[in-house]
C-alpha cells in the first residue's frame, strides 16, 4: 500500500536532545538491572538508536556514565535556590532530602549502582569529585546561613559533610528495608545532628 502521508519516518533531534535521550535510556537500564544492564546494546535498544551514537555524543561508555551521574545530582539532590517558605532554608533542605520523588528505592538503587563504580572508574570518580564538592559548598552555605541567623559560629563545611553522609546512610537503610526508615524518622535524625550546633530548626 502506498504511503498516504508525508510524515518522516525518523525524528531529527538536536545534539542536546539526543544526549538527554541517551542519558534517560542509561538511567532506565540501570534502574532495571544495575551496572549489568548498562551496556551499549541495551541502552541503544532502549533509546531506539544506533550503537555509534554513544561514542559520537559522549566519547565512550564512561562518558555516558559520567553524564548519568551528573543527571542524578541535578534531579535528585535539592536545588538550593528553590528552597523557601521556612524559617530557615536549612529546614527546607531537610524536608527536600526526603521528598517522595527522591527518597525511594528506585532512586537509591541507581545511586548504589553509581557509588559502586566510582572507586574503579577514574572518569566517574572525577565527575563525583566535581559534583560532590559543589554539593558540599551549597549545603555548607545553608548551614552557615542558619547559624549566622542565630548568632552562632560553626564549622559549616564539616557539618555539611556530616549531614550529607547521614542522608546517604539513611537512604541506604531505606533501600534495604523501607519500613525501618520512615521519612519522618530520617528528618528527625538530621535535625538531631544539626540542632546541637545551630539551634532548633
Amino acid at each position: 500500500m502506498a504511503r498516504t502521508t508525508n510524515q518522516p519516518r525518523f525524528t531529527r533531534l538536536t545534539s542536546e536532545e539526543r544526549r538527554a535521550e541517551l542519558v534517560d535510556a542509561g538511567l532506565t537500564c540501570m534502574a532495571r538491572g544495575g551496572i549489568q544492564e548498562f551496556t551499549v546494546d541495551k541502552i541503544c535498544a532502549e533509546a531506539g538508536v544506533s550503537r555509534g551514537l554513544i561514542t559520537h555524543h559522549f566519547g565512550s561508555m564512561n562518558g555516558l556514565l559520567a553524564a548519568v551521574y551528573a543527571r542524578m545530582y541535578e534531579t535528585t539532590t535539592p536545588q538550593i535556590a528553590s528552597l523557601d517558605g521556612y524559617e530557615t532554608r536549612l529546614a527546607a533542605l531537610i524536608d527536600a532530602f526526603f521528598a517522595p520523588d527522591v527518597f525511594n528505592r528506585k532512586v537509591m538503587n541507581i545511586w548504589l549502582t553509581l557509588w559502586g563504580e566510582i572507586s574503579n572508574n577514574p572518569t566517574l570518580r572525577d565527575e563525583h569529585r566535581r559534583e560532590y564538592s559543589r554539593y558540599v559548598d551549597d549545603v555548607a552555605g545553608l548551614v552557615a546561613e542558619a547559624a549566622d541567623a542565630r548568632g552562632r559560629t560553626v564549622d559549616a563545611r564539616g557539618l555539611a559533610r556530616a549531614l550529607i553522609c547521614l542522608v546517604d546512610g539513611l537512604g541506604l537503610q531505606y533501600c534495604i528495608d523501607p519500613d525501618s526508615m520512615p521519612p519522618e524518622d530520617a528528618k528527625a535524625a538530621c535535625r538531631s545532628l544539626l540542632e546541637p550546633s545551630i539551634g532548633p530548626l
